[in-house]
């Protein structure tokens, strides 16, 4: 057990008696404090008692503190590259501001990356500074596109979505560094819009909103703010199992068992095939509880509603990050990845894959695998998830509607793409938990990459369907963010319909909030 940490060593005993290195305790420490702090934020700091600069001091120096707990004076680069990103904004024309932004907030995390992994600390699953600052990157490249596209481009120029999140004046030095670095999200995110930040700070949360034709925001009137203790204490809930399962299952199912000399030797394809599912499933619960627990956070702090749902329940979950149910019962590779890291994948779409001048899948795998990190695992990963994903698409164009004549026949089909689906995820994703080049490349040796030449074989010798006539061809390639064709069945339809309710600002402001009716 590592008990070295550059953070806090206040935790050590704790850290000794539950047996988890104590920069893992700081984090679960932290959050827990954050928690309690964004209840008595929402309590005592609630916008009709406060003013927004009194919110944004103190939501920004509480996160400054945790992070100079959690990872000592690491958490200067957090300051350093958002200090330098606002300079860059504030200084260099409009017309590139957004370019160079980028650049060097995803090279400066890159160069945190190389030098955490192959100088400090390689191979360690422990808590880490480059983990906030992959948050930090993403709101700051996010802003400099938003900015930009605010105050320097034309309207008819931005596609809807990008009207909706444009943020058409500079921010101050303090919104700026209040959205990087705020309590709430400062640990493990998730990314949130700018425009939706600045709105919760301010008291605007539940405004109800009409958009003009010129894409600006007409605010209605205010209706009455709903409270998120009953959403908070189920979260909790899912995070308190998540842990449990995760301390229990990954003891008893390590991925690294799959390379086992021994294992590979010994048990049959089939024993193989369950033990790969089953050692990928004990992995998934710590990114559910991190996730979970930090919306969870938001949520407390009265962060993260976005209207009534149909039944006329109050709907949390603008900042969720995660699906649970539909990642566990995905029938394609296109729904896990929907459900998975939710405002990333929203994130890789509007600064890459909308504004990509070519080849836009490649590039959006390409931007994903640099900004997880350096290990040669996640970039065997996502070349294998971009091969999956077109060869999946091109499957089910040609195949799917052959099962649609009848319920027994969908049900069929829905069995054998789950099936499919989850061995597909684990065989891509374990080099993702093995990081190291030669366990990953044994992982996919003792497969003798069976699943690659698939893929191969599926994108020559199946056609790709023919995009519809008038349809974007960006919307006819998109990987993952797609929205679902009509013909699509209702289980795959309502799950992306919920992910994009849930997690996409832009769709929640291109129509007005409902209030729930006396019928509802």
């Amino acid at each position: 057990m590592a008990t070295s940490t550059t953070g806090s060593t206040l935790l050590l005993p704790l850290s000794h008696a539950v047996q988890l290195p104590v920069d893992q305790v700081n984090f679960v420490a932290c959050q827990l404090f954050a928690l309690l702090a964004a209840i008595w934020f929402r309590t005592y700091l609630h916008s009709s008692k406060t003013s927004p600069l009194i919110r944004h001091v103190v939501a920004t120096l509480l996160g400054l503190y945790l992070a100079l707990f959690c990872f000592g004076w690491y958490a200067l680069h957090f300051i350093v590259q958002s200090s330098i990103s606002y300079l860059m904004m504030i200084t260099l024309g409009m017309e590139h501001m957004h370019k160079y932004c980028f650049v060097f907030a995803l090279g400066y995390l890159t160069l945190c990356q190389i030098a955490r992994v192959y100088i400090f600390d390689y191979g360690q699953y422990s808590a880490d500074f480059s983990g906030p600052m992959m948050i930090i990157t993403q709101k700051i490249t996010s802003l400099a596109f938003e900015v930009r596209d605010g105050i320097f481009c034309k309207e008819k120029t931005l596609t809807p979505s990008q009207r909706n999140l444009a943020v058409r004046r500079m921010p101050s030095l303090l919104e700026y560094l209040s959205y990087c670095c705020n309590f709430m999200g400062i640990l493990a995110g998730p990314l949130c819009s700018y425009k939706d930040y600045i709105a919760f700070i301010e008291g605007r949360s539940y405004h109800l909103k009409e958009v003009e034709a010129n894409g600006k925001e007409d605010i209605r009137y205010e209706q009455k703010e709903p409270s998120p203790n009953n959403v908070v204490v189920h979260k909790l809930v899912v995070c308190a199992v998540s842990l449990a399962f995760y301390m229990t299952a990954t003891r008893i199912l390590p991925v690294e068992y799959n390379i086992d000399e021994h294992f590979l030797e010994t048990s049959s394809v089939h024993t193989r095939v369950i033990y790969l599912y089953l050692s990928l499933l004990a992995a998934r619960p710590k990114y559910y509880f991190a996730w979970t627990l930090s919306d969870a956070i938001n949520n407390a702090a009265g962060f993260g509603f976005q209207g009534y749902d149909k039944n006329g329940e109050g709907d949390w979950d603008l900042v969720s990050n995660l699906k649970i149910k539909n990642i566990e019962f995905s029938t394609s590779f296109k729904m896990f990845i929907d459900n998975w890291n939710i405002q990333t994948a929203l994130w890789l779409k509007r600064v890459c894959y909308e504004r990509a001048t070519f080849s836009p899948t490649a590039q959006t795998f390409l931007l994903s695998a640099i900004w997880h990190g350096v290990y040669p695992g996640y970039y065997l990963t996502f070349f294998t998830g971009s091969l999956m994903t077109l060869a999946a698409r091109n499957i089910r164009n040609n195949v799917r509607h052959h099962f649609l004549h009848s319920p027994e026949l969908k049900f069929v089909y829905d069995v054998m793409t789950w099936i499919a689906t989850q061995v597909a995820i684990s065989y891509t994703v374990a080099p993702f938990v093995l990081l190291s080049v030669r366990p990953s490349l044994d992982f996919y040796s003792s497969w003798y990459y069976c699943l690659h030449f698939v893929c191969i074989l599926v994108l020559l010798t199946l056609p790709a369907r023919a995009r519809k006539k008038g349809r974007p061809e960006k919307e006819a390639m998109a990987p993952v963010l797609e929205k679902p064709n009509k013909e699509d069945s209702i289980p795959e339809q309502n799950s992306h319909a919920t992910t994009n309710n849930n997690s996409n600002s832009s769709q929640r402001e291109e129509t007005a909030w409902r209030r729930p009716s006396a019928a509802q």
